[in-house]
């Protein structure tokens, strides 16, 4: 776990966002509608209901929130594979997934949220959902030595996945097995997202012209051109429109309803907690 979070404010003023990849998960309770709705990313009249819990998955695309659900919500950041000790399924299992928690943690799920719905203060709220993960634990909270080896060598970027494989003591089949279970996506895939989020932390708000062949390059991307088609497949728009449209929040997009968007296509207080 990395951090538990919490927001009460006004909606913003555009109706969607997209919510770009980092390969973590998250645990989003929504504590004003009694549901949490999840989008066709490609046409947002279409949707599925879910319950007012729901756990997040890694994902390696981006995926769309519905602002008006982001009135009061509380929620935990997992570090990517951080949520594995609390869920039964493989981490790989949930891929992409957005999967409301009582499939995961039974009528535990509900009662925990009524709970927070009474709760006083956030304080007890948080409270509250740590006593939750404790009781939902079912593995240990340490990840395979190979595969927390692998997560601090990719966060670093300058090892290639072969030579981090080939350090981290066992079989390549072993290791992308035991990766995917843990932190939910395949090692290249992982290190894919990390490397466009470099790209967008990176990037600056003010100053010359942005040299987009000279991030390519610096990022391990081949080219322009390179950087532009994986910046597409994860973000669903171009580095430029993304410059535009980024707020303080990188990871949210806010998107136009027009037909580009409609058809293509945090935290008020917070506390931190460990692991």
């Amino acid at each position: 776990m990395e951090l538990l979070w919490y927001w009460d404010g006004p909606a913003q003023p555009h109706a969607y966002e997209r919510l770009l990849p980092d390969g973590s998960m998250e645990l989003v309770v929504n504590l004003k509608d009694d549901e949490i709705r999840a989008y066709d990313r490609r046409d947002l009249r279409r949707f599925e209901r879910l319950e007012p819990a729901i756990l997040v998955g890694p994902h390696s695309e981006y995926f769309v929130l519905d602002t008006m659900q982001q009135v009061r919500v509380l929620g935990v950041h997992f570090r990517p594979g951080g949520a594995f000790p609390f869920v039964r399924p493989p981490a790989d299992e949930l891929h992409g997934q957005q999967v409301s928690m009582s499939e995961l943690w039974g009528g535990f799920a509900r009662e925990l949220r009524e709970r927070l719905l009474v709760a006083r203060t956030v304080d007890a709220q948080f409270d509250l959902m740590e006593a939750a993960l404790a009781a939902r634990l079912t593995r240990p909270l340490e990840h395979h030595r190979a595969v927390a080896f692998g997560l601090r060598e990719f966060q670093c970027g300058t090892r290639g996945v072969g030579e981090v494989i080939d350090a981290a003591g066992i079989s390549a089949r072993r290791f992308i097995e035991v990766f995917k279970q843990q932190v939910g996506i395949a090692p290249k895939l992982y290190c894919r997202v990390q490397r466009f989020q470099r790209v967008i932390r990176g990037l600056r708000v003010t100053g010359p012209a942005i040299d987009w062949a000279d991030i390519a390059l610096s990022n391990g991307y081949c080219d322009q051109a390179h950087l532009i088609h994986d910046f597409r497949d994860i973000a669903g728009i171009s580095p430029g429109e993304y410059l535009i449209r980024r707020t303080e929040h990188l990871n949210h997009v806010p998107m136009d309803t027009g037909p580009s968007d409609f058809y293509n296509t945090p935290c008020a207080q917070s506390g931190m907690i460990s692991p």
